[in-house]
């Protein structure tokens, strides 16, 4: 691991490898820079791949240094840009990064991009009366409200139910089921300081990056789930819909990490994304 210096004296943690043009890639909520990991084979021939701890996240504790809200992490992806002097790099963002992503379009526009993939992210997680393409398609107020209130009870758990008693029915059945997986989940997040995580949910479910989407104005490609944890596919159509030409690919039978079910389909598109002229 190695690391720069955010603007406010953090540290942020990154590993970085592979060579060719540039390559960010910014990891979803509670995760850290080895989400990344499977997809390196693929890349490393033609990419320099940049993959950090957000602040925050991969074990990596904050001192004095902001929490890690949606502006203050696409502040840090500034920051980055601008200490290893990326002038033209694409960005992959799932679930979490894709909001930093939207929120550092938002604050800094896009000359610094090349292109830019989302994965299984929609631009406003909280729904109301007129919007339906949040968590669930029903994840209002009072619902979130819940939500906050057990993550300060039991951190963990929170998290973990928050991905099963979605929209994925096999999810479901593998948390009531104590799957060896979610029991290796449950104890990643529990080695977590809960904290700053907690800060930084509160953050993305305040966000709202609808108006965004149609100043994005680099390449975009979209992959989305079949089968979601937390999103439908009209989420997708919404989301394509509103980035002037973006492509977009739904892989079915797939969850709220569909680069995760299928790599080598997401490692061939995302290079077949990348390299077009």
């Amino acid at each position: 691991m190695t690391h720069f210096q955010a603007d406010d004296g953090t540290r942020i943690h990154l590993k970085i490898s592979g060579d060719g043009d540039p390559l960010v890639m910014l990891h979803g909520w509670t995760a850290s820079h080895q989400e990344w990991f499977p997809f390196l084979d693929g890349l490393h021939p033609t990419h320099r791949i940049y993959r950090w701890d957000a602040r925050g996240h991969g074990g990596h504790p904050l001192v004095d240094g902001a929490p890690p809200t949606a502006a203050r992490m696409a502040r840090d992806l500034a920051n980055l840009l601008d200490h290893y002097a990326l002038k033209k790099a694409a960005v992959v963002g799932h679930s979490m990064g894709a909001l930093t992503l939207w929120q550092y379009i938002r604050d800094f526009g896009t000359e610094r991009l090349s292109r830019v993939c989302i994965i299984d992210q929609s631009p406003k997680l909280m729904t109301d009366a007129e919007w339906s393409h949040g968590i669930y398609g029903d994840f209002d107020a009072d619902k979130a409200a819940a939500m906050m209130a057990s993550l300060h009870e039991d951190f963990a758990e929170a998290v973990l139910k928050l991905t099963a008693f979605g929209l994925n029915q096999r999810a479901r059945e593998k948390y009531l089921a104590n799957a060896a997986g979610w029991q290796r989940s449950r104890s990643a997040l529990r080695d977590q300081a809960a904290g700053p995580l907690i800060a930084c949910w509160a953050s993305l479910t305040a966000a709202d990056y609808r108006d965004v989407l149609a100043r994005i104005d680099v390449p975009a490609m979209l992959v989305y789930g079949g089968e979601s944890n937390f999103y439908s596919t009209a989420t997708a159509h919404y989301v394509a819909g509103r980035i002037p030409e973006s492509i977009l690919h739904i892989y079915e039978g797939t969850d709220h990490s569909p680069h995760q079910w299928q790599r080598e389909r997401f490692t061939r598109d995302l290079l077949d994304f990348l390299n077009r002229p």
